[in-house]
This record gives structure tokens, C-alpha cells and sequence, in this order.
């Protein structure tokens, strides 16, 4: 039975739930059963980005989104996508940990970003404990941006580099300002790279870069400040403040 997007949203904000609307969502590949996408929503969040894969094939255009590419890929066998709710009737914060949660859960996925909150996703007891010995830099001089990408992020994307430039919603006048980009996992600066910004897609910017070899790069292996592990700062692109 099909359902229509007026009645999925009737259900998931369904009064019963105490009006928290968000949930969290998969969508499956129904040709593998393997899960390529996590995200959170709430009335019928779930089945937009079909609708934009449907434009996609509609219009025969082409889209710089995985997650697009992929949908368009399954409809275009005649087959659907199985969108699997997770977890609903949630605060959009709690909606946010449980996303986060599942991303760190199933590698691979066409997610542009990873979960809210990345440094306090997977990491082993003995990198955890290592925490405690590692010491915060002091703020040096040079711009930079701070980028907050995750294990299976870099898994996915087969490196650090790749996992660290692309893409993020940011402002490509004010990004080029900024020189240096620390690349960080679990709060601990692994990498530093000299920035040249583009625009990825309308709505996103990515650089091209290079392993700085700068007085910056010595806050490579510290911990990026409190300030910016703070929960006000769960953003994973962030400027120096």
C-alpha cells in the first residue's frame, strides 16, 4: 500500500509522540540491503530527497550529491528505496545524538558530513585515555579554520585529505581569508593543510590543498581549545574565534 506524504507526515508527528517531531531515518538500498544514508527530519523529511532524484532523472541532470546519484541509480532499475524510520518522536537535539550515532555505525554511507557532535564519536578506549595526556595549543596567529571529521568519514572517503575538504556550508568570500585548514578527529588537530576554497555546489565549498609545512603545523598531534569542543560548538566547520 502506497502512502501519500501528507499521511507519512500525519503519522511521524502523530500527537501520541507528545509533540516531538523529529526522528531519524535510513534509506536502504533495496538491491544490496546495505544502508548509504542517515538523516534526521520530521513531517516527510524521509522522502524528499527521492522527489530531488526524480527531478534528476526528469530534467537528465546530473547532481554532485552521492546520496542523489545513488537514488537515482535504484529508481532508474525500477526498484524503490527503503526508507527505515530509526527513532522518532524526538527533540531535534535528541534527534541529533541518535543521528550521529547511526552515521559512526555504518560505514560507507553518501552522508556529506558527518553526525552532530564528531568529536565524541567512535574512538577506542586507549585513543580515549590518550586524551588525558595530550595538551590544547595555544592560539597562534595565522587564520584558520577548524574542519571536525570522523574515523569512518576518513574510512569512506579513503583519507584524510579527502575527508577533511569537501564539502561544508560555509561562505566562499570569507573562507579564502583564511589560510590553513586543521583538520581534527576527536578533538586532536592530525593535520594541517594550506587552503585554496571553491564553490562545491551551490549550497556548499571545498578546497584543494596541501600538508603545510608553516610554523602552524605544529599544532599537529594537540587539542584544539575548549572553546571550540564546547557543546555551542558542535558545528563541524568552524572559523577561529
Amino acid at each position: 500500500m502506497e502512502y501519500t506524504p501528507e499521511q507519512i507526515s500525519n503519522v511521524l508527528n502523530s500527537s501520541s509522540y507528545d509533540n516531538k517531531k523529529y526522528y531519524v531515518y535510513r534509506l536502504v538500498d533495496p538491491r544490496t540491503l546495505q544502508t548509504f544514508y542517515v538523516g534526521k527530519g520530521c513531517g516527510d523529511r524521509v522522502l524528499q530527497h527521492i522527489k530531488d532524484a526524480t527531478t534528476l532523472i526528469n530534467k537528465d541532470e546530473d547532481s554532485t550529491s552521492l546520496k542523489i546519484q545513488q537514488i537515482a541509480e535504484i529508481l532508474s532499475t525500477g526498484k524503490q528505496v527503503i526508507p527505515i524510520i530509526h527513532r522518532r518522536g524526538m527533540t531535534e537535539r535528541q534527534a541529533f545524538e541518535v543521528e550521529a550515532a547511526l552515521i559512526d555505525c555504518y560505514p560507507g554511507l553518501t552522508n556529506i558530513q558527518s553526525g552532530h557532535n564528531s568529536e565524541r564519536g567512535v574512538i577506542s578506549l586507549e585513543d580515549l585515555c590518550s586524551l588525558f595526556s595530550i595538551t590544547e595549543y595555544s592560539e597562534p596567529k595565522e587564520k584558520y579554520i577548524i574542519i571536525k571529521t570522523t574515523t569512518n568519514a576518513i574510512a569512506s572517503n579513503g583519507g584524510l585529505y579527502e575527508a577533511t575538504r569537501r564539502a561544508w556550508r560555509g561562505n566562499l568570500e570569507k573562507a579564502k581569508k583564511y589560510k590553513y585548514v586543521l583538520s581534527v578527529v576527536n578533538g586532536i588537530v592530525r593535520e594541517v593543510y594550506e587552503a585554496n576554497w571553491y564553490q562545491y555546489n551551490p549550497d556548499r565549498i571545498a578546497f584543494d590543498g596541501e600538508v603545510s609545512h608553516d610554523p602552524i603545523s605544529s599544532l599537529k598531534g594537540k587539542l584544539i581549545p575548549k572553546k571550540y569542543r564546547k557543546k555551542g560548538n558542535a558545528n563541524p566547520f568552524l572559523y577561529k574565534q
